[in-house]
């Protein structure tokens, strides 16, 4: 998920930023308003983070610009404004939320992926695996030619992190760290079982192992 910051705050922007990269968002920050809107008219952004005090174009008459051009991305205002008129301003624009300063940043990365799951954002897309074979991350299943494999969640998990990594081999101590997290450690013999579950829903040629390593998924 890629995100637009515009804060002129220097200090607050990277810690910001820091933060957000920290929990596997992309953050791409700006201080000036102008070269934001610069940036959002050529690159594609799920999610803009705008303050609205800023040098050149402040947040408002950016989001307004946007407006008139027809492009609608997701916005969450980040201000020390509080009154009840600049409020209203920001949603009348069609803000998605608006997160007044100081805030937590446990609450900032909350309204974020409240927005994330309102619209759907980065989940919607199919992901081709070769050999006429897709992943279908909404609906957790893997389509082929010929039927639709349903994914158990922790297989689905799996295989997204061995495609987030796609390229490089990715040992049994990463995976198990990685995937299984906070549960129940598991044994070499079950990653080797859930891989296996995985190339029998035709991605036999796709997840290379790799001998008392680990694995890697052959880049797309």
């Amino acid at each position: 998920m890629k995100l637009l910051l515009l804060e002129d705050d220097p200090i607050l922007s990277e810690i910001i930023e820091e933060f957000l990269v920290e929990h596997g968002l992309h953050v791409t920050p700006f201080f000036d308003g102008k070269e934001a809107i610069e940036a959002v008219f050529s690159h594609p952004y799920d999610i803009l983070l705008l303050d609205i005090n800023v040098p050149s174009l402040d947040g408002f008459s950016l989001l307004k610009t946007l407006n008139d051009a027809n492009i609608k991305i997701p916005t969450i205002f980040i201000t020390s404004l509080n009154q009840i008129g600049e409020v209203k301003k920001g949603f009348a624009l069609g803000a998605e939320d608006y997160l007044k300063k100081p805030f937590d940043l446990e609450e900032l990365l909350s309204r974020i992926e409240r927005t994330q799951k309102l619209h759907a954002i980065g989940h919607s897309l199919r992901v081709d695996l070769g050999a006429f074979h897709v992943y279908d991350p909404e609906n957790l299943c893997i389509i082929g030619p010929e039927a639709a494999h349903p994914l158990r969640n922790k297989e689905a998990q799996l295989l997204e992190y061995l495609l987030a990594n796609q390229g490089r081999i990715v040992r049994f101590e990463e995976i198990i760290e990685q995937v299984w997290r906070f549960e129940e450690v598991p044994t070499h013999a079950t990653v080797r079982s859930y891989i296996k579950t995985l190339r029998s829903y035709g991605l036999e040629g796709m997840i290379e192992n790799i001998k008392g390593v680990g694995y890697r998924f052959k880049c797309l």
